[in-house]
């Protein structure tokens, strides 16, 4: 048996079938100029390597990696002001003022779009002149023209352009002195030079010092239009791209995530969501790097690179709760993708080539941005999203929540209808949030029961409509009563209103005293915050016992122990002050706090009332929990002023500037 030996260019050094399809697919994505560059080298070296080694693979991997991003596709933007408006309407209630942000951003994006295109035209030849005018304005463009570098300065300092075409030799000043003097006052205008002494030398130096493209005359009228039409395209999609990163915060539940998959849908843009909770590893986000097999790209160009358009609605969900180990830190990571100044050119350290993410519509989410390092923050539009009313969870639940749930448990069409009362009875006796998961929960759990008691009917008649009196017998015993409305009285207990991430609450602080060293006792997981609050309340109150009517010795024999139930609950924040020092009061004065009555704000040692933040969630838990009346700070005034009828139905509000205001309203 005879073997043949092949020769050593025909087995490992030959291009691989891969590799001529490689080149071909390079050839036609027509890569930004700087990727083909870094494409085509690494096609050379893959050529020159041998087959079987990993960095074959590896490099293989990454040339089909590269040219299957979409440098260039885009989704062209439905600018439709009125159908935007219409289709968030259909789908969420209430939010007036984050639908009247979105519709402001596509209001500016609409005048980007139709925004003329100003070309300034620089030539000494009268002819070459005028019938670049004419061919210019017959596409459709505003243009101006100069005889001269000198002329078309004096126009540049009265009036902005998008585009200059200048010849090359012209006297007073030439195009290259002209492109300089333009760099300086007009960054953003792009030139293109236009000569007929062609030679390489004077392109390449016209391209050095920042034109964007080199003719030679005569002009190729087809050319010049694409190149033009290119410089507009460029400029409105930069003008387009550049905006804000908005940034959802509010409870869970209040339509975060879903309001952001609506604004996809009325830009007609793919909609992508990606959790950042948890994430610890910043490699998630800006890739490995390819000095293994087994490296990838970071999320972001990923999904990309799966939606295969380059100006995607992007929700990064949960923004709030990104950890941070020794694997680095992901929300610095974060800086640079959101920042309009740095995504143009995000690196991801498996492409290891800028990729520009200046088109991606960011949205993130998060309950408490106070989480949110600064420099992070500062680059977030920050939106709040209220927690709901009793009357606007209602009619939610009529509109949107009660239709999707019957049609999901096989209901529809058949006579079932929930009473405005029954759903009063759910939202009062079976949920307590700002939001309406709970809510959609417990009708999809009526919905259960209700299709199975219809089918062990044998299918006949209808279910019925459901009233408030069916709403016990299928869901069981209410959860949650209101408490306050109906409570004793008790003396160093008072009710103080607080704001979390899942909206406002209502807490319970007593006080009591005992034989003692003059110590002051603070439990129920206090945090750093809190125990100043209750360190100053108590020092204002030593320093007021005159006025008070307590004795100025309390203190002398005596331990005070301030607590907070809920004790496994980590409690903290500026605005329990004026509660703690209502306790404290009742207390030493030996009369009762009334358990109707709630109060919020800081104070300071001269008992001034500062202001809080979460006015409005306040309102609603304090509405939930059977109140009537509240004490809020003076400084607070034009934001209760502000809020809808509804949010301070059924309370009475009390503004004070200092505790010596509030006392007699807050103890019998």
């Amino acid at each position: 048996m005879i073997f043949f030996h092949k020769p050593q260019e025909e087995e490992g050094h030959r291009p691989s079938k891969d590799l001529e399809d490689l080149r071909t697919a390079i050839e036609k994505a027509r890569l930004p100029e700087h990727i083909s560059v870094v494409a085509s080298k690494e096609l050379d070296r893959l050529e020159s390597t041998d087959p079987s080694t990993a960095e074959y693979t590896i490099g293989l991997n990454y040339l089909d990696y590269l040219v299957s991003l979409p440098w260039n596709h885009f989704t062209e933007d439905n600018l439709d002001l009125a159908r935007a408006e219409r289709i968030m309407n259909a789908e969420h209630h209430g939010l007036g003022h984050v639908k009247e942000r979105i519709l402001e951003y596509l209001a500016v994006r609409t005048l980007c779009s139709i925004q003329a295109f100003h070309v300034l035209v620089v030539d000494d030849e009268d002819i070459a002149r005028t019938n670049l005018e004419y061919i210019l304005r017959k596409e459709g463009y505003l243009v101006d023209s100069a005889t001269n570098g000198l002329e078309a300065l004096r126009k540049l300092e009265h009036r902005e352009f998008d585009l200059i075409l200048t010849d090359l030799k012209m006297e007073k000043m030439d195009g290259l002195q002209l492109l300089e003097a333009v760099r300086k006052m007009a960054p953003h205008t792009e030139t293109v030079m236009i000569t007929g002494y062609a030679t390489v030398t004077s392109a390449v130096d016209a391209l050095k010092k920042g034109a964007v493209h080199y003719l030679s005359k005569p002009i190729n009228l087809e050319e010049l239009r694409h190149i033009v039409k290119a410089s507009k395209e460029k400029k409105r999609h930069m003008q387009m791209a550049r905006g804000p990163v908005l940034c959802f915060s509010g409870p869970p539940g209040t339509g975060k995530t879903s309001i952001g998959q609506s604004i996809a849908k009325a830009l007609e843009r793919k909609f992508v969501r990606m959790s950042l909770a948890g994430l610890r590893d910043e490699a998630e986000l800006r890739g490995h790097r390819r000095t293994y097999v087994g490296a990838m790209p970071g999320r972001i160009i990923h999904e990309i690179r799966r939606l295969g358009v380059k100006n995607p609605v992007f929700m990064l969900d949960e923004i709030d709760k990104i950890g941070q180990d020794f694997r680095g830190d992901p929300a610095s990571v974060l800086l640079e993708i959101l920042d309009p100044e740095q995504n143009s050119q995000f690196l991801d350290h498996y492409l290891d080539v800028p990729f520009d993410l200046s088109g991606v519509m960011f949205i993130a989410t998060a309950n408490l941005v106070e989480r949110l390092p600064a420099p992070l923050l500062d680059r977030l539009e920050v939106i709040e999203f209220p927690g709901y009313t009793e009357k606007e969870k209602i009619r939610i639940a009529k509109q949107f929540i009660i239709p999707r749930q019957l049609r999901e448990h096989g209901l529809a069409g058949r006579k079932l209808e929930f009473t405005d009362e029954a759903v009063a009875y759910i939202i009062q006796g079976y949920t307590r949030e700002a939001g309406l998961r709970n809510l959609e929960r417990e009708i999809a759990n009526i919905c259960r029961k209700l299709a199975r008691t219809y089918l062990a009917g044998g299918g006949r008649g209808e279910p019925g409509d459901v009233d408030a009196a069916d709403i016990q017998e299928l869901l069981g015993p209410r959860r949650y009563d209101r408490e306050t409305a109906g409570a004793k009285n008790r003396v160093g207990v008072a009710t103080g209103l607080v704001w979390s991430a899942f909206g406002g609450e209502i807490v319970f602080i007593e006080a009591t005293r005992m034989r003692g060293s003059q110590q002051l006792i603070l439990t129920g997981s206090l945090g750093s915050i809190l125990k100043e609050s209750a360190q100053t309340a108590l020092s204002f109150v030593r320093s007021r016992c005159e006025w008070f009517g307590i004795d100025a010795d309390f203190f002398r024999e005596t331990d005070i122990h301030i607590h907070i139930p809920a004790g496994a609950i980590p409690k903290d924040g500026p605005s329990a002050g004026l509660t703690i020092a209502i306790a404290l009061i009742s207390l030493l004065t030996q009369r009762p706090a009334r358990r109707d009555v709630a109060a919020t704000g800081e104070i300071t040692l001269s008992g001034r009332i500062l202001p809080v933040s979460g006015v409005r969630e306040k309102l609603l838990a304090a509405q939930r929990s059977g109140l009537r009346t509240v004490i809020f700070p003076h400084r607070n005034a034009p934001e209760i002023d502000a809020l809808n009828p509804d949010v301070t139905e059924g309370l009475e509000i009390v503004l004070a500037e200092e505790i010596q205001d509030v006392v007699e309203r807050a103890l019998v």
